[in-house]
């Protein structure tokens, strides 16, 4: 009943239909990666973001190498701001808007140099390229609260002095004339005593899972349906080998010789085919009067 598909043509889409499935597997165990990354990092902001302020001589060796783990951690720390080395960092959109980021060194009581990021500015309106204002911080000893961010990797485009293009931390302390911290460095939560007038503060990080979960899914129903397309030209197959036994029983004469085989791709038309000695409809005696008449 189903030996054709024991055919090279069957063999072939069959091949297909593995094929495809397998590529929408992989697509969808791709899928199912990102949204298990994008749920670990959900669970670390969680976890950190919002934790109380760990003191820097706890987190000292993250600013040196950070632990991925301890990103978003709250480091409570005390210092001066070193204001004649900040950087002014480019094209740092936010909320939509295209703007820039302040950093800072922050020189800590036990002679450590940190790395903060005050907040992010708005494009200027005086100037072309640079912010109308850089506020400043307080000018004498400082309680900081930043959360640890890793650094950021080096671009290849230039920067107007004063300016840097990515919170690349080697290339910021080959400007700088003493050493700092590299492995890491804090985006500002608040500041005591503060400025009177400060960055723009950053927003909590998002904790969108977006639709991967979903996307994999989608894919692995992709794949699933390749092998049920596959069964129903099968079927679809049979249906015709059928419909030409009884063309050939009916008329003596091979099908193919009169209409080509049908296929699974291109069905044959529907109709009903009557058995050997089964009565002829209305229809079929029309016909035959009509054909007697040379009509």
């Amino acid at each position: 009943m189903y030996r054709f598909l024991f055919s090279s043509k069957w063999a072939g889409y069959f091949a297909v239909a593995v094929v495809f499935a397998v590529a929408c597997v992989a697509l969808g165990n791709w899928q199912m990666n990102r949204n298990n990354d994008t749920m670990a990092n959900i669970a670390k902001i969680t976890a950190n973001y919002s934790a109380a302020p760990v003191p820097y001589q706890q987190l000292q060796a993250n600013f040196n190498h950070l632990d991925p783990a301890k990103e978003w951690t709250a480091v409570a720390m005390t210092g001066t701001y070193m204001t004649a080395d900040q950087r002014v960092v480019r094209n740092r959109p936010l909320n939509g808007a295209a703007g820039y980021e302040v950093i800072v060194p922050l020189r800590l009581e036990n002679g450590d140099t940190v790395i903060i990021d005050r907040g992010w500015l708005p494009i200027g309106n005086k100037e072309p390229g640079h912010p109308d204002v850089v506020p400043q911080p307080h000018a004498g000893t400082v309680t900081v609260v930043a959360r640890l961010r890793p650094p950021e990797p080096k671009l290849n485009r230039g920067a107007p002095a004063g300016q840097i293009a990515s919170i690349e931390l080697n290339d910021y302390a080959a400007q700088l004339s003493y050493p700092i911290k590299t492995g890491a460095y804090g985006q500002l939560a608040s500041e005591s005593p503060a400025a009177s007038v400060n960055p723009t503060p950053f927003p909590a990080p998002s904790i969108d899972p977006g639709s991967h979960l979903s996307y994999a899914l989608q894919w692995i129903c992709f794949g699933v349906l390749a092998f049920v397309g596959f069964g129903y030209a099968a079927r679809t197959q049979r249906r015709n080998d059928e419909y030409d036994a009884l063309e050939a029983a009916e008329t003596g004469v091979p099908v193919e010789e009169v209409y080509g085989r049908g296929s699974a791709f291109h069905p044959r038309p529907s109709r009903k085919v009557r058995k050997p000695g089964a009565r002829p409809t209305a229809e079929e005696e029309e016909d035959a009067i009509l054909d007697a008449q040379g009509f």
